[in-house]
């Protein structure tokens, strides 16, 4: 049964004042493995350890990332430039996942769904891809229109995105083979929310919330507000 929003929510959320440096935070971040057999695209593992808390609020909020990638158009984006001003969830992730990427970007799909018009055109939910080199343009927009045609999808080098990850406490490792052949990636599944008052992010949500929590947060989260 869902609990109502005051002292239950006090309960499932906590206060974390992090140590202000993303090489810190990311130490103590849920980290997802997850991988696919022979280089095709059926996944055959996935592990992953579910954080404590659905959502963190930051005591030291982390500045945007100075991440310049391709789009799925094949153009150009900057996100500083092109989320400023705008509520903007951002989620570092891969089209190949088996389960926690395809979950978390349907959660916030739905979730999404809920918000005026108006609010759903502020709103930048933006996915960079930690598989750059099979996460082309082109394979970006076709996933993501199975989740919502309005979603940003970014690939570009490996290493600028893994900077830009480390930045923000996002840990994400270059997919590799093990001894089966098995293509395996390692990526962070924490989900930032940044306000549109600062263009910081002052949220991060944990792999297991849900839509109904995306859903509830929203409203507060496109006003600049704290959940």
């Amino acid at each position: 049964m869902r609990t109502t929003h005051g002292a239950a929510r006090a309960h499932r959320r906590k206060r974390t004042a992090l140590l202000g440096t993303a090489l810190a935070v990311a130490a103590a971040l849920t980290l997802t493995a997850c991988g696919s057999t022979g280089g095709s695209d059926e996944p055959v593992a996935h592990v992953s350890a579910k954080p404590a808390e659905v959502a963190t609020v930051l005591d030291n909020p982390f500045e945007k990332p100075d991440l310049v990638l391709t789009d799925t158009s094949g153009k150009e984006y900057d996100l500083v430039e092109e989320t400023k001003g705008h509520p903007t969830l951002l989620y570092f992730g891969y089209t190949n996942c088996p389960d926690v990427c395809p979950l978390t970007m349907s959660n916030i799909a739905i979730a999404r769904k809920s918000l005026s018009e108006a609010e759903q055109k502020d709103l930048r939910v933006v996915f960079v891809t930690s598989d750059p080199e099979r996460d082309t343009s082109e394979r970006l927009g076709e996933w993501l229109r199975g989740q919502d045609p309005d979603f940003i999808g970014l690939t570009g080098d490996f290493d600028s995105i893994k900077a830009g990850a480390l930045s923000v406490g996002i840990g994400i490792s270059a997919p590799t083979k093990d001894k089966n052949g098995d293509i395996v990636s390692t990526h962070g599944a924490q989900v930032l929310a940044f306000s549109p008052k600062d263009d910081k992010a002052h949220v991060l949500y944990g792999e297991d919330a849900t839509a109904e929590d995306y859903t509830e947060d929203l409203p507060a989260l496109l006003k600049g507000e704290t959940p």
